[in-house]
């Protein structure tokens, strides 16, 4: 297997989609000649095309309205928007028509396409470069909804998306487009090659789409988490020696209650995680479920970490980032119950 970081994985398994099935098509805004912003898409085009790999107006909308005409004559679009904070303008369409394509045509059509886009913070993007959107489209019926926390996971469940017969949003949290992020910023950079996630086949292979992994088994709390916050959960509890079972969620939409709700029966305390604003995010509806699913094994009220209810600041980054400190006290608050 070769080493990879993610915008490696992401990129072979474009490659791959692209080569194995004809009708797999990449565009977006700088997405085919310069290869993307992140050059996730590089070398497609020199490879495939212009046909197949190219450069689309800045017009969201446009991107997304253009991908579901695609996927309704029997292609499978893969459309980039450049950064998750500019999905806004295509939400009429990913809402309205992408998502209720099946079900208005009784499943006479489907619309496999995949929507990819970067987020989250910690690179100094402030308010316009950083946003979690996620939870705006897991409310959404008829679409998959998924963020990956590492290259091996990228790249299996970027061709998984492609091949589903329904849409999906997927979003590439960039602060570890090039390395894992344990939430510390002044720690130098870690890169993919000694991480055994950053081992990546270079062939085609999927990730089944819905299932979490735990990443790290205990006994005393369970932790839930997707994208970065994976690794931040996972430095805090090292650092305080904590006998946390960690899982990295993956797929929101459909999400993996069952391995969820076997952890918690287990450890009896919960904190859910999200790098989105607190109030309305996924880490409440993890929360609402999970006390559906375990109310008797619960020994203490549900904590969540997530970012404050503000705009990403620039200043103050670090400030807003939810951190490992951030996940220490929360821990400590279902431990101490």
């Amino acid at each position: 297997m070769a080493k990879m970081n993610m915008i490696q994985s992401l990129n072979s398994a474009l490659d791959n989609a692209m080569e194995k099935d004809p009708n797999v098509i990449s565009f977006g805004e700088d997405a085919g000649y310069f290869g993307g912003v992140f050059r996730v898409t590089a070398g497609l085009q020199e490879k495939y095309g212009l046909d197949r790999s190219f450069d689309a107006p800045i017009n969201e909308a446009a991107i997304t309205a253009m991908a579901i005409g695609m996927a309704a004559k029997g292609l499978r679009p893969v459309a980039e928007i450049q950064f998750a904070d500019y999905i806004f303008p295509a939400i009429d369409q990913i809402v309205s028509e992408l998502s209720r394509i099946r079900y208005r045509t009784a499943g006479q059509f489907t619309t496999p396409v995949v929507v990819r886009t970067p987020c989250g913070g910690g690179i100094r993007g402030g308010q316009t470069h950083s946003m979690s959107p996620e939870a705006f489209f897991t409310q959404v019926p008829g679409i998959q909804v998924i963020m990956p926390s590492n290259p091996y996971d990228a790249k299996g469940l970027l061709i998984a998306a492609i091949e589903s017969p329904d849409p999906v949003v997927f979003f590439e949290p960039k602060r570890l487009y090039n390395g894992p992020f344990d939430g510390d910023p002044t720690k130098a950079l870690e890169t993919w090659a000694k991480h055994e996630k950053g081992e990546v086949p270079e062939g085609h292979y999927t990730l089944p789409i819905g299932k979490a992994e735990v990443v790290r088994e205990g006994n005393d709390v369970t932790i839930v988490a997707y994208g970065t916050l994976v690794h931040v959960a996972l430095a805090a509890a090292e650092r305080e020696g904590i006998d946390a079972e960690i899982i990295d969620l993956k797929t929101l939409v459909p999400y993996d209650i069952d391995t969820i709700a076997a952890s918690v029966n287990k450890t009896g305390r919960c904190v859910v995680s999200q790098e989105a604003p607190r109030t309305s995010g996924f880490a409440a509806e993890l929360a609402a479920q999970i006390q559906e699913e375990c109310f008797y094994a619960l020994e203490a009220p549900i904590q969540r970490v997530t970012g404050w209810d503000t705009p990403y600041p620039h200043a103050h980054e670090w400030a807003y980032f939810p951190g490992p400190q951030r996940f220490i006290n929360a821990i400590r608050e279902v431990l101490e119950a």
